[in-house]
């Protein structure tokens, strides 16, 4: 709800061109569309679920690794419109399965469905843990899989690239992730982490994905 005499300002990711984004996002100094996209295959087809959800999809990177035959449904969720109607417009061989919601994911968690399969990359860094944990309750799944950077050069977290002053706003909402506060996090949720695969960038960067399941199981590391 807007204050009296004060405009709210939007968040950040409703500025930001889907063009530019993935512009700088497929650089090869910085390589993070293609990385996810991998990593994204992976995160299909590690468990046997046919409901998924996915946070922040953007322009639908990975999507093209959703087997029909698997999935009953696919809901994409994202704050920006335009990226969502991108979605619709690029996976229309997808259709029946994959449906698009416009949710803010710190405002908005109860118009999310259940899923049993939550993936969430590069996004928990945008709403903060508690923001993260309140949606995981909400949509209640089986499994959480999510992928955070890891930086060695915390001031200068968005890689240079000709678009790097796109994302000028981000540091309102933006904050380093920590590995061991995640799982912790996840922990007091109910969730333990069965998963830990890390992922090479250029620039010093990593992605890191950690996979939990709702209670109690051994972990295991893959590097």
């Amino acid at each position: 709800m807007h204050g009296f005499g004060k405009r709210e300002m939007n968040n950040p990711w409703e500025e930001i061109k889907l063009d530019d984004y993935e512009k700088h996002m497929s650089l090869d100094s910085v390589k993070q569309l293609q990385t996810i996209n991998k990593m994204m295959k992976e995160q299909f087809d590690a468990y046997q679920v046919n409901k998924a959800m996915i946070f922040g999809i953007a322009g639908g990177n990975g999507l093209e690794h959703v087997s029909k035959e698997k999935y009953q449904i696919v809901y994409g969720i994202d704050i920006n419109k335009e990226y969502l109607e991108a979605v619709s417009g690029r996976y229309t061989d997808l259709s029946g399965v994959l449906q698009c919601l416009q949710v803010d994911l710190i405002k908005d968690t109860s118009k999310l469905p259940n899923a049993q399969l939550l993936i969430a990359n590069l996004l928990i860094e945008y709403i903060g843990y508690q923001a993260f944990v309140v949606a995981v309750h909400r949509v209640d799944p089986d499994y959480v899989s999510c992928v955070i950077q890891i930086n060695t050069d915390e001031k200068n977290w968005v890689s240079d690239s000709p678009y790097i002053h796109v994302f000028d706003r981000l540091d309102e909402v933006h904050s380093q992730m920590e590995q061991d506060e995640l799982v912790s996090v996840m922990e007091g949720a109910g969730y333990q982490k069965i998963l830990e695969e890390t992922e090479s960038l250029p620039n010093g960067k990593a992605l890191l994905r950690i996979d939990f399941k709702k209670g109690k199981e051994r972990t295991y590391g893959i590097n």
